[in-house]
C-alpha cells in the first residue's frame, strides 16, 4: 500500500496583497502528478485546505478539482480533514457527493463516516466517531484511519464529553485514541492517525510556528499534544499545522509534519517544501520518504546598506518574492524605492531601518513660535526615532498646507 501525505494547502492565501492562486494551481497539479507517478492508493490532506472560513469561488473550485483529480475517478481514496483555518461545516458540506469519488471530508472530531462503496472499488467497511476502515482496490489488507480534525476548546470538550480544564483534556484525548486503538487497530492492517494539532515530544524543543500562522488554540489551552499521547498501535501519524517538514518523534510511530506546498510567510524564506510517500505493509510501515515540490516561487529575505547593491541582487533573483530591509542614515527616498521596484516586480515589502539616529528626549518641549514647516519636522522626528523627513515629504506637506490655506 502506498499513501501520499500532504497538508496546509491554504488555498486562497495571499502574501500581503500578492495572490498565490496561480502558484497554488501549479503546485497542486504537481502533487497530482506525483500521486499518479508513484501509483499511490490513498492521499491524506492533514488540514488547512483553505486559508479562511469563507474562501472565494476560485479557491473552492481549485480544491474540488484537485481532490477529484487525486481520486482518479473513485479508484484512489482521498481523506481531507479540517484545520484551524477551515470552517468544519464548509469542509463537510460536499461529503455525500464526494464519497461517490472516494473523497472523504472530515470537519469535526466526532464525525462518523457512513459505510459506502464506490464503483472504483473503495469501501468503508467499519466506522465509528473518530475512526473508519477502508478497503482499497489494489490492496489485500485494510487501511485504518483515526481522524482528529482541529477543534476549539469548547468543541473538544463536547466531543470528549469532558468538563475538565486544560491539560486534563489532553489526557481525555489520549484515552479516546487508546480506546479506538484497542478496539480496531491490530496487526492485520495498516493503522494511520491523521490530525491537525500542535504536537511535540515531551521535554523536547517546541516546534516553531510560521510567524503569520493564526495562533492555534492548543488542546484545552495546554501547550501541545505530546507524542506519547498517541496510541501504541498506530504505524504512522500524519500531522498538519506546521509548515516546515519535520519528524517530531519516531515513537510510538513516525510523527511527521509534511510541510505546506508553498512558503506562505517570510519566516519560511528559502525553505524547501515536500510531500511524503509512505510505503506500507500489513502491520508495519516499511519506509516513508519526502519528495521535494518544485513549483511556485521561493521567498527570499535580504538586507542592504547600499541601493546599488540591492538593485543588483534584485536583478539576480527575478523568480522569487522578496522582503528587503534597507539600512540608511535618513528617510528612504521615493526615488530609491522606485529604483528597487523597477528592478523587481515581486517585492512584497521594503523595510527601512534608520541607523545612527539618536532617540529624541521625550521630555523636550516644542517651541510653538516655530514656523509650520519647522513644527512638522519636529513632530515627524518625535514619531520616527529622530529621523528627518525627506525633501519629497516636505514638499507634499507644503502642498497640503497651501491647499488648506486656499
Amino acid at each position: 500500500m502506498k499513501i501520499l501525505h500532504t497538508a496546509d494547502w491554504h488555498i486562497g492565501k495571499k502574501l500581503d496583497l500578492y495572490s498565490r492562486l496561480d502558484e497554488q494551481r501549479l503546485v497542486l497539479a504537481e502533487i497530482c502528478d506525483i500521486a499518479d507517478r508513484e501509483s499511490v492508493d490513498a492521499v491524506v490532506v492533514a488540514g488547512d485546505l483553505f486559508d479562511n472560513f469563507n474562501p472565494s469561488a476560485e479557491a473552492t473550485e481549485l480544491l474540488y478539482s484537485t481532490l477529484h483529480r487525486l481520486s482518479d475517478q473513485g479508484r484512489r481514496a482521498v481523506i481531507a480533514i479540517a484545520g484551524n483555518h477551515d470552517s468544519p461545516e464548509r469542509i463537510q458540506v460536499p461529503d455525500a457527493l464526494a464519497r461517490v469519488c472516494g473523497i472523504i471530508f472530515v470537519g469535526y472530531p466526532n464525525t462518523q463516516i457512513p459505510q459506502f462503496t464506490t464503483q472504483g472499488g473503495i469501501a468503508v467497511t467499519k466506522t465509528e466517531p473518530g475512526f473508519f476502515e477502508l478497503m482499497l482496490p489494489a490492496c489485500t489488507f485494510p487501511l485504518r484511519v483515526v481522524h482528529t480534525p482541529y477543534a476549539n476548546e469548547q468543541r473538544l470538550k463536547t466531543y470528549l464529553g469532558s468538563d475538565k480544564e486544560e491539560e486534563a483534556l489532553r489526557t481525555d484525548l489520549q484515552h479516546h485514541w487508546d480506546t479506538i486503538g484497542s478496539t480496531h487497530l491490530d496487526a492485520n492492517g495498516f493503522n494511520l492517525l491523521v490530525t491537525h494539532l500542535y504536537v511535540m515530544k515531551e521535554g523536547g524543543e517546541a516546534p516553531e510556528e510560521p510567524e503569520d500562522e493564526r495562533p492555534i488554540l492548543h488542546i484545552g489551552g495546554a501547550q501541545a499534544v505530546y507524542t506519547h499521547n498517541f496510541p501504541s498501535q498506530v504505524h504512522y501519524i500524519a500531522l498538519g499545522h506546521l509548515h516546515r517538514f519535520q519528524t517530531v518523534d519516531s515513537q510510538p510511530a513516525p510523527c511527521v509534519y509534511a510541510s505546506s506546498p508553498l512558503a506562505y510567510s517570510f519566516s519560511e524564506a528559502d525553505q524547501q517544501k515536500y510531500v511524503v510517500i509512505l510505503d506500507a505493509e500489513m502491520g508495519q510501515l516499511k519506509e516513508y520518504r519526502k519528495l521535494p515540490l518544485l513549483s511556485g516561487k521561493r521567498l527570499k529575505r535580504a538586507k542592504f546598506y547600499q541601493i546599488d547593491e540591492a538593485c543588483a541582487w534584485l536583478e539576480a533573483n527575478q523568480d522569487a518574492l522578496i522582503e528587503l530591509t534597507i539600512f540608511s542614515d535618513s528617510y528612504l527616498e521615493a526615488s530609491d524605492k522606485k529604483r528597487m521596484t523597477d528592478a523587481h516586480t515581486g517585492i512584497i515589502q521594503i523595510i527601512p531601518q534608520i541607523k545612527n539616529i539618536d532617540t529624541p528626549d521625550d521630555s523636550s518641549t516644542i517651541d510653538l513660535s516655530l514656523s509650520m514647516d519647522q513644527l512638522f519636522e519636529a513632530y515627524f522626528k518625535s514619531k520616527n526615532k529622530g529621523q528627518v523627513p525627506s525633501e519629497g515629504l516636505m514638499e507634499v506637506f507644503k502642498e497640503v498646507l497651501g491647499a488648506q490655506e486656499d
